[in-house]
């Protein structure tokens, strides 16, 4: 996406988020797998921006090195007096910046890019309007400031809830507290807000009515509900993390994945998945996912940091941890779990086993129950399968081991040396038969269960 001209990005992160409860910062608290600010970050960074502050307040410690991560200074408010106020601490990191200026919120963490772009579009529209202000009109108006507006979306007057009239109050169009100003206009506007309200804070919104005073327009435009969402609380952030998860269902199947059970389907925000993919209900895809195309996931598969390609079938009751690849018509079947492996093309796991730091080879088969047994208490060893090798059910296998193409290991067996291509491993006791013992003992025992 293009912009107008270049465009600097405020994020404001400041407050304390004494509701969450929680010693973690309100911003970085997760939402479809990665932090709620992250996702802010990454719509402003389609939209390529100069310059990136973010204001902080508590917390300080947990978000610098997630802006750094960014490309954003870090502007402090201490002490923390309103909106407004938080805006001005970003004045000495925008010094010289001569753009437009997008001022957002971390715990608002759903707005698109493309709400962004026609933010500071109409700003740079013909009529030149000092303030643009994104707003909606959510189903439960709440405590939300209030906007009047006309019908070409000139705003005639913003209140905070607490300030305004029962009139006021009655008008469904909401200050979401996004806004797009020239920075030129914006820290002089800043400058005027006073602190003579209900709270005793200075406002962000005053700057339209001081804009107005000096007769210049502001502009609102609207969007849905859902993008402008803020998060408070642990009941707002599963509410928001809902609603991405309904509408990112509906963006895969329209993309061609089928989800049979949309409803039960849980995706990450990096989730990639191939067309004609079926994913059976209850299936849970953590971060760092790729699946190719036409691969079939069956229920209850919990599925993090893993690469499933075309062909593949995985689960139900599969667990594939970071690191597994599953290849081209590979199996990964029931309470099968995966870690840092790779499966080569058509080769199978299909029932109760791990597979941990190991490397099996086309049309490897698998066994019930068998392990590698890749950690001694202090270091992870790798084992290798090769192509078309058959190991045993119940089989374990001690690292670091090979064993060959072609080979087999024999049920039961615990491998603890490399087996050559083409050989068989059995490693087990040999089976002793004692004929008769089994009767002699029977008898013996209920004797001795009838004398008590």
């Amino acid at each position: 996406m293009t912009t107008p001209k270049p465009f600097a990005a405020i994020v404001l992160a400041a407050g304390k988020g004494t509701r969450m409860k929680s010693d973690l910062h309100k911003v970085l608290h997760p939402l479809a797998g990665r932090p709620m600010i992250d996702h802010l970050f990454a719509s402003v960074a389609t939209l390529g921006p100069e310059l990136q502050v973010v204001v902080v307040g508590s917390g300080r410690d947990q978000l610098e090195p997630v802006a750094a991560a960014h490309g954003a200074s870090v502007a402090v408010q201490d002490p923390q007096l309103g909106t407004a106020h938080a805006v001005q601490q970003a004045e000495a990191a925008l010094a010289g910046f001569d753009g437009d200026v997008l001022i957002l919120y971390g715990d608002t963490p759903l707005v698109e890019p493309s709400t962004m772009r026609l933010m500071l579009e109409r700003l740079n529209a013909a009529d030149a309007p000092a303030v643009v202000v994104l707003a909606s009109r959510p189903a439960d108006p709440l405590h939300y400031g209030r906007i009047i507006a006309g019908a070409d979306g000139t705003i005639f007057k913003m209140v905070e809830y607490k300030d305004a009239t029962l009139e006021e109050r009655a008008t469904d169009l909401c200050n979401s507290g996004l806004m797009a100003v020239r920075a030129q206009d914006l820290f002089a506007l800043l400058g005027r807000v006073g602190n003579d309200n209900a709270a005793g804070e200075y406002y962000l919104p005053d700057i339209v009515m001081i804009a107005a005073a000096d007769g210049r327009k502001s502009a609102v435009i609207e969007t849905a509900e859902w993008e402008v969402a803020g998060i408070n609380s642990r009941g707002e952030l599963a509410a928001v993390e809902a609603e991405w998860q309904r509408r990112r269902r509906g963006w895969f199947m329209a993309a061609g994945v089928s989800l049979t059970a949309p409803e039960t389907v849980w995706f990450s925000a990096d989730t990639e998945i191939g067309r004609d993919t079926v994913v059976a209900p209850n299936v849970f895809f953590g971060p760092g996912v790729r699946v190719g195309e036409g691969v079939r996931i069956h229920s209850f598969s919990h599925i993090e940091g893993a690469d499933i390609l075309s062909g593949a079938e995985v689960g139900p009751y599969a667990r594939l941890r970071p690191g597994a690849e599953i290849g081209e018509k590979a199996k990964v079947g029931n309470f099968v779990e995966v870690k840092k492996a790779r499966l080569g093309r058509g080769a199978k796991a299909n029932h109760l086993s791990y597979i941990g730091d190991a490397e099996i080879g086309a049309g490897a088969n698998i066994g019930a129950g068998t392990i590698t047994c890749n950690y001694d208490g202090f270091f992870k060893y790798p084992t290798r399968i090769g192509e078309d090798a058959f190991i045993g059910s119940n089989s374990a296998l001690v690292a670091p081991v090979t064993v060959g193409k072609g080979a087999i290991v024999g049920a039961g067996s615990v491998v603890t040396r490399d087996v050559a291509d083409g050989a068989l491993a059995v490693c087990r006791a040999r089976q002793e038969e004692r004929p008769g013992w089994a009767a002699r003992f029977k008898a013996m025992m209920a004797a001795k269960k009838k004398a008590r």
